[in-house]
């Protein structure tokens, strides 16, 4: 049989239409359903499709035959519902394994038909495996969240019962389909795992999502790449979307599963959405003409129809299909992407991770005592404070002596399943025991992360577990700990991570970007001497684990570093913010934090901060009895540490308000603004003066990695808080002027889809807001699809597109993008931490015919807008930035082709023609060296660059523009004139 990966690379591929709608025409009643076999059973069959392979196989064999002819390359067993769940409703558990066999020979002997007539186009049969009619993560009693009517044991016994029958049955391929819960498709992969191990027969596998309506999520909650992020673990022929939609509603989820997905991508749609009667209008004609736009597209390498479609739907699309080039699969960067109901990718440029610490019960005495009294409402909480205080993960762990561990996480991760504001980040599951662990991943939808495995028991056991862990989809830490013991050394950190990574990699084929190392975060000023490079130790073996085992990743216990000084939140807030700055410097990518409790660097008393980095880069020999003498000093000084913490409050007003937005205060910040207000002349002047600059030192300390995610979201708080008490005034104020009837334009904004961070967006609307500009906020994580109806909707004047993490460009090209295919005209403003006047003119701009326009700060905001919403004035505004785009597009084209190489082949077709016989060689003037004894210094002087001079001493900027920089001239100059003065005495004393 021919390969199916071979005619995906040639051929756009068609899959057959709806079996049920085929069905319909028959008008077969309890009696053909129940046949001869099943003439005397208990309960009613009618209704029970996938029974017809017993008592009807003509029925079944005449439709699959019709979609061949039609041009289907791959027909789907009549299997949807034959599984032991779903066919217990008819009483019907022990029939699964005949029906399965059944339905795969039928299809085997019509696909082997019609291949055997045409062998050139092979056809296929693809083992269809529904998702049963029970859900793993959603509680179908709305009293009791955490209830589940079947458990990940039942679901898993029931699909391999099932896939091991359609193995047996001669099927091609296994599709795994119409999934609206990722769990239940977890379970699925995971049975076909088991299946093709116990069989010793691998087969390809298919996988489609629906989603369920506009939201652009699974019925579970899933959002398309959080999806495709839990599933990716599985080798995959293809994944893709199927029903509940019609081809024009599943367009865009499809389009960025073909931008993000490394498989081979499926569609099959419903023929349009049902009617009120519940029927599929769309003729083939209609249906494909939308299908063909996929097609186009270069969205598909798999297409055909669900529920509504026939054989001449599939006609229709399968002579379009044959027309067309295949979709070529991209090469996808070795990320690690994890999920809850959202992505979460860590990139080379990202921020460290937060991962939050206090659903731990061996951690948090709250928590603990929470979940041994039984209250797992008030545990849930913890979980939700986490995730709003910025954790991007969560750490669940119920290893308590008191506790039944493997039934608490289960309860509580079911739980957590009902809860939207919790379950959207992915899960840590933290234990000693790897049960737990077990347990843990069978309740997660999304790709967690397992704490942790290591060698300590030897490298059978681990490669057991990691094998596993691996087959449920999930990432790992792994200890640096093995048979002898836990690293305490930095050899034996190197020694152990780099024996678990070669394992990992070349024996369990784990992911590399999916291994995360924990080197040991040990106490540091213990007193102990063989203590004295604990955090030295790990600041170097973070370095070399990210130098020398491509693609893993390096987190730890925050908290562990602190321990002597426990009880003292003062000195140990201070050892994790410093730990962090140097941890994170060296590589180290997440970590087990309380994010609410974490201090800024730059804000930790200069005094303490010199004694806690004595003591974790081991500079001092006294080191260690410094720090804890200085601790004493303030150990349990609680006044004195309220008076120290209020002292800033005696500065003036604008430094207070960027004390409290950098520190994340908000008990003052109505007093504080509203002092401001009174010395300003317009409210407006305190948000674009003073909060303007608190946040762009929020932004400056964030970027340079003084400040982490969690203290930005504070920082947040505090301006949010700060504007809401402004914005009455504003209004009043306008009332006053008499400019509350006019309205300067219409804009809508949002932060892009994949993106949360709405700082900067709110500020911009604010100051816009109160230049009479009408402001229609979508808020965060907004979908394309949705920024382009509302703006329609309300036919905006500008459409302002905000983001702060790297993700987001690729979005905002997406946007523009759309916005050019479906023939918008409406003026684009692109803002954000992340965004540049070079990206906008390069990546953006050429995708959109209609002006295109980066905006800095929120101070530039409204004269863009004002100047792009004006006729009069856009002209002469789009003409100057348009020639500064086109500018800045050739200075990239020139940097860029320095970088660019060519193929041997192309470059050897490319050389310099010669003709030597032609060529007369210029006899040189002398032969040899020349020397000159006595050249003027003076004269070569004349002719020295010296911008590489200034940069040498790593002052940026070119010479003579350098004198003129506000920061560096003065130094430059004074730099200058010394070069001068030495080089005056070099040429003088020759």
């Amino acid at each position: 049989m021919p390969d199916i990966r071979q005619e995906l690379e040639k051929r756009i591929l068609v899959i057959d239409g709806a079996m049920g709608t085929m069905i319909q025409p028959y008008k077969l009643n309890e009696k053909d359903f129940r046949g001869e076999l099943f003439k005397d059973w208990q309960s009613d069959l009618k209704g029970f499709n996938d029974l017809l392979c017993l008592t009807r196989p003509d029925v079944i064999s005449t439709i699959h035959r019709e979609y061949l002819k039609a041009g289907a390359d791959i027909i789907e067993t009549n299997t949807f519902n034959a599984n032991r769940i779903s066919m217990s409703d008819y009483h019907m558990d022990i029939q699964d394994v005949d029906i399965n066999l059944s339905a795969a020979r039928i299809a085997r002997q019509c696909a082997d038909d019609f291949t055997a007539a045409d062998p050139s186009r092979p056809r296929f049969v693809a083992g269809a495996v529904g998702p049963t009619t029970r859900t793993l993560s959603i509680s179908p009693d709305v009293n009791d969240p955490g209830f589940r009517t079947v458990n990940w044991d039942q679901v898993l016994f029931a699909y391999m019962e099932q896939i091991r029958a359609l193995v047996q049955g001669g099927v091609d391929l296994i599709l795994i389909e119409t999934i609206f819960d990722t769990l239940n498709a977890k379970a699925a992969l995971f049975a076909a795992q088991n299946i093709f191990e116990e069989t010793g027969k691998t087969l390809p596998i298919m996988i489609s999502g629906t989603i369920t309506d506009a939201s652009g999520r699974t019925l579970s909650g899933q959002t398309v790449e959080a999806f495709l992020n839990s599933v990716s673990h599985a080798d995959l022929l293809s994944i893709g979307l199927n029903c509940a939609l019609g081809a024009h509603e599943m367009r865009p989820y499809l389009e960025e599963l073909s931008a993000k997905a490394p498989f081979y991508i499926s569609a099959y749609p419903n023929a349009g959405l049902p009617n009120q009667f519940g029927e599929y209008d769309e003729s083939p004609e209609h249906m494909g003409s939308q299908i063909h736009d996929f097609i186009d597209s270069g969205f598909i390498n798999i297409v055909g129809g669900c529920c509504g479609t026939t054989p001449g739907h599939i006609s229709h699309i399968a002579a379009h299909a044959a027309r067309a080039k295949p979709r070529k699969r991209p090469v996808i960067e070795p990320y690690l992407r994890l999920s809850g109901l959202e992505p979460v990718t860590l990139r080379p440029d990202s921020n460290f991770m937060n991962i939050g610490e206090r659903t731990n019960v061996t951690g948090s005495r709250k928590f603990a005592k929470l979940i041994i009294d039984g209250n797992y409402e008030a545990a849930l909480s913890i979980a939700k404070d986490q995730v709003e205080g910025g954790a991007q993960v969560i750490d669940i762990n119920m290893d308590e002596g008191m506790l039944d561990a493997v039934a608490a996480m289960t309860r509580f991760l079911n739980l957590i399943g009902a809860e939207p504001d919790i379950s959207k980040v992915p899960i840590m599951i933290d234990s000693s025991k790897f049960f737990v662990i077990e347990a843990g991943l069978k309740c997660i939808q999304g790709k967690g992360i397992v704490n942790s495995i290591s060698l300590k028991e030897g490298e059978a056991q681990f490669i057991e577990q990691a094998r596993k862990v691996k087959r449920y989809g999930a990432a790992v830490i792994v200890m640096a700990f093995d048979e002898h013991g836990q690293a305490d050394s930095l050899p034996r950190r190197i020694e152990i991570c780099s024996r678990a990574y070669k394992i990992l990699t070349e024996v369990v084929l784990f992911p590399p970007q999916d291994i995360i190392f924990d080197p040991n975060i040990f106490p540091v000023a213990t007193g102990m001497e063989e203590h004295r490079l604990n955090a030295l130790d790990f600041f170097q073996a973070t370095k070399w684990i990210k130098e020398h085992l491509p693609y893993a990743k390096v987190s730890g216990g925050v908290s562990n570093v602190s321990f002597s000084f426990r009880g003292n939140d003062h000195v140990r807030e201070a050892i994790h913010a410093a730990f962090l700055y140097h941890a994170v410097k060296n590589g180290m990518d997440m970590g087990i934090v309380n994010p609410g409790q974490l201090q800024v660097y730059d804000e930790i008393p200069k005094d303490l901060l010199e004694l806690v980095e004595d003591v974790l880069l081991n500079r001092r020999d006294d080191a260690t009895e410094r720090l804890v003498n200085h601790a004493e000093t303030i150990k349990g000084a609680g006044k004195q540490k309220d008076v120290k913490d209020e002292e800033w409050r005696k500065a003036p007003v604008e430094e207070r308000l960027s004390h409290a937005l950098v520190k994340g205060i908000v008990d003052f910040i109505d007093a504080d603004v509203e002092e401001c207000r009174q010395k300003s002349s317009r409210t407006l002047d305190v948000i674009e003066g003073p909060l303007m600059a608190g946040m762009n030192v929020v932004g400056d300390l964030f970027g340079s990695g003084k400040m982490f995610l969690p203290q930005v979201v504070k920082s947040a708080r505090v301006m949010k808080k700060a504007v809401a008490y402004l914005l009455p005034f504003m209004e009043e104020e306008k009332k006053k002027s008499g400019s509350v009837q006019k309205n300067a334009g219409k804009i809508l904004m949002a932060t892009v889809k994949g993106d949360v961070h709405d700082i900067g967006k709110n500020i911009v609307g604010v100051v816009l807001a109160c230049n009479n500009y009408e402001i229609i906020d979508l808020g965060v994580m907004v979908s394309c699809d949705k920024i382009l109806s509302e703006a329609r909707l309300h036919n905006v004047d500008l459409i302002g597109l905000s983001g702060l993490i790297t993700p987001s460009l690729d979005e905002m090209v997406h946007v523009a993008k759309e916005m050019g295919r479906t023939g918008m005209n409406i003026p684009l403003l692109i803002g954000g931490a992340t965004t540049s006047k070079v990206h906008t003119a390069v990546k953006i701009a050429p995708h959109y015919s209609f002006p295109v326009v980066h905006v800095n700060d929120a101070s530039k905001s409204v004269p863009v807008a004002s100047s792009l919403i004006s006729k009069e004035l856009r002209p002469a505004f789009m003409k100057t930035v348009d020639a500064d785009y086109e500018r800045l597009r050739d200075q990239n084209k020139n940097a860029q082709a320095q970088n660019k190489y060519i193929a041997l082949t192309e470059a050897q077709t490319n050389s310099f023609p010669t003709d030597w016989n032609a060529y007369a060689p210029v006899k040189p003037a002398f032969i040899g060296n020349k020397a000159f004894n006595d050249y003027s210094l003076a004269e070569i002087a004349a002719y020295i660059d010296w911008t590489p001079f200034f940069h040498s001493w790593e002052m940026k900027g070119s010479y003579p523009k350098i004198f003129q920089d506000p920061e560096r001239g003065v130094e430059a100059k004074k730099l200058f004139d010394d070069a001068q003065k030495m080089l005056q005495q070099i040429i003088s004393g020759k």
